[in-house]
């Protein structure tokens, strides 16, 4: 028993590792070319925080475990909101920007809307058994087509030259930091998912549960040590938009080229997990709008946080 959770920690260490040598690599890289900062972030380094999920959902699903891939997107969405939004607004009140309010966050609930009705075929069809297809898929990615072409948009009234922090390497180096970050994304997400069906089964624990857990909170990692680092330098709109954008990208990019490689069943268990999904997106719309206007406050973020428990907890002890 111990020495899958070893290498469950061990790959989860790799995996983010692997990501952020691929960001550095293919920053550098798009700097010496002369692309705007604005640009790298919204691309490369969006791409590359969220490169956890995408490999862990792709092995899995390729490997019949749709159920851990399915989990791990939705287990990253809502730990994404609950806690690690919770855990920036208590290091410092969060202020929300009027697009993020109005536009960015709606459009992440509209996407976890549309997954849930791609993904309850017996509920609506009635058919025999619920799948994102690869119909599904493609509409998905279509959509988050359409949410490039906003943010790119955005991204152009709102340019500011100053740059990103991205750090200029040798070419050399870049190459071989982002070779080293395709590697560790690979390898490390095969150990995630290996050794998470090992101790599903070890446990009697579904893969469900597994992918909601412990895999959706080591792959949103990248996304936690972003928004509590942005929130205590005091950068809100980084934190904020480092989670909603993450939710997009997981909902839209990462489950829409899962499905459209491979199209994923899916079990009618998670269907509460999906709900709970809108629940917390509306929640959090909800206290931006009706508490602290446009600002997400200390006690907010602690009653996000004790939400967050109570959903693990009744998730493990199977409430």
């Amino acid at each position: 028993m111990t020495i899958p959770i070893l290498l469950l920690i061990l790959g989860l260490a790799i995996l983010i590792a692997g990501g952020e040598s691929l960001v550095r690599g293919a920053s550098s890289i798009a700097l010496k070319f002369k692309i705007q900062p604005i640009v790298i972030g919204l691309t490369i380094v969006a791409f590359g925080t969220s490169a956890p999920e995408l490999v862990v959902n792709i092995l899995s699903a390729i490997n019949g475990n749709s159920d851990l891939a399915f989990g791990n997107i939705i287990g990253s969405n809502i730990s994404n909101i609950l806690l690690i939004l919770g855990i920036s607004a208590i290091f410092t009140p969060l202020a929300v920007q009027y697009n993020t309010t109005w536009k960015e966050i709606p459009f992440a609930i509209l996407a976890i809307v549309a997954v849930y009705f791609m993904s309850n075929d017996v509920l609506f069809d009635n058919a025999q058994s619920n799948s994102l297809s690869r119909t599904d898929g493609i509409l998905l990615l279509l959509l988050f087509v359409i949410f490039l072409y906003y943010t790119v948009e955005l991204a152009k009234e709102f340019y500011a030259p100053e740059g990103d922090g991205a750090k200029e390497y040798t070419t050399l180096l870049s190459i071989f930091l982002i070779i080293g970050g395709l590697f560790g994304l690979y390898y490390g997400g095969e150990m995630i998912v290996d050794n998470a069906v090992i101790l599903a089964k070890m446990f009697g624990m579904s893969e469900r549960i597994i992918g909601l857990t412990i895999v959706a909170i080591g792959t949103s990692l990248p996304e936690l040590a972003t928004s509590v680092i942005a929130a205590y330098k005091n950068k809100a709109d980084i934190a904020i938009g480092n989670i909603v954008g993450s939710n997009i990208f997981n909902t839209l990019w990462i489950l829409g080229i899962t499905a459209t490689i491979m199209p994923m069943p899916i079990s009618s268990s998670i269907n509460s997990d999906v709900i709970f999904n809108v629940f917390v997106s509306i929640l959090l719309l909800a206290a931006i709008i009706f508490f602290k206007k446009y600002t997400i406050a200390r006690l907010e973020g602690s009653f996000f946080v004790i939400l967050y428990i109570i959903y693990l907890l009744s998730v493990i002890l199977g409430f």
